[in-house]
C-alpha cells in the first residue's frame, strides 16, 4: 500500500513545482520569469528548465503526457524513475553546452519517460515489460514525430526532445546491464 503512495504521490509533487513556478510566473512576473537552459547560461539552467514553461498551454500539454508515462515507470519500479531523471538531466548537459538557444519545459522529461518504456520491454524480454512497450508505442507513439528537426513545430526545441529520449534509452540499457537493478523473474 505504501508503494501505491509512492507511486501516485511523487509524480504529481513534481508536477506540483512545474505549476507553481509557472504560477509565480504570470501572477507576478507576467510571463518573464523562465529558467531555461540557455546556451552560455549557469549549469543550474540544467536542473531549472524542466520545471519552466512559456505559459499554461505549454504547461497543460506537458502535464497531459507527463503523469501518466511517470506513473508508468513508477509502477514498475520507483529506482527507474529516478534513472529516468539522471539520464535526462544527463543528456541535457550537452544541448546547454552546444545548443545555440534556449530551451525548457518538462517535455525532455515526457521523452525520457517515453524512452525508458519503448525500450525497457525488450531488453527485458518478460512478457509484461514487451506488453508495456507494446502499449506505450501503440499509445504514445505519435510523439516520436517530433524528434526529428523538420517533423517538429516551429518554437518546439526538438533537441530538448531528441536528448530526452536519448536520456531515456541511457536508463533502460543502464538498468538493464545492472544486476542490481533487474527485478525477480514472476
Amino acid at each position: 500500500m505504501k508503494r501505491i503512495g509512492l507511486v501516485a504521490i511523487v509524480p504529481v509533487l513534481i508536477l506540483a513545482l512545474a505549476w507553481t513556478q509557472e504560477l509565480v510566473d504570470q501572477l507576478l512576473f507576467g510571463g518573464r520569469w523562465n529558467l531555461p537552459m540557455r546556451p552560455g547560461g549557469s549549469i543550474l539552467g540544467v536542473f531549472t528548465a524542466p520545471f519552466s514553461h512559456s505559459g499554461f498551454t505549454h504547461l497543460v500539454s506537458n502535464s497531459l503526457w507527463f503523469l501518466p508515462l511517470s506513473w508508468l515507470v513508477m509502477a514498475k519500479r520507483p529506482r527507474d524513475y529516478l534513472a529516468v531523471w539522471v539520464g535526462v538531466l544527463l543528456a541535457a548537459v550537452p544541448v546547454w553546452l552546444f545548443w545555440p538557444s534556449a530551451s525548457h519545459g518538462l517535455s525532455g522529461v515526457v521523452y525520457g519517460l517515453l524512452g525508458y518504456l519503448l525500450l525497457i520491454g525488450w531488453l527485458e524480454r518478460r512478457f509484461s515489460a514487451m506488453a508495456l512497450s507494446l502499449f506505450c508505442l501503440i499509445s504514445y507513439g505519435g510523439l516520436l514525430p517530433s524528434l526529428l528537426p523538420f517533423l517538429s513545430p516551429p518554437g518546439v526545441s526538438w533537441i530538448g526532445h531528441a536528448s530526452g529520449f536519448a536520456g531515456g534509452v541511457l536508463a533502460a540499457l543502464a538498468i538493464h546491464r545492472d544486476p542490481q537493478q533487474r527485478e525477480l523473474p514472476r
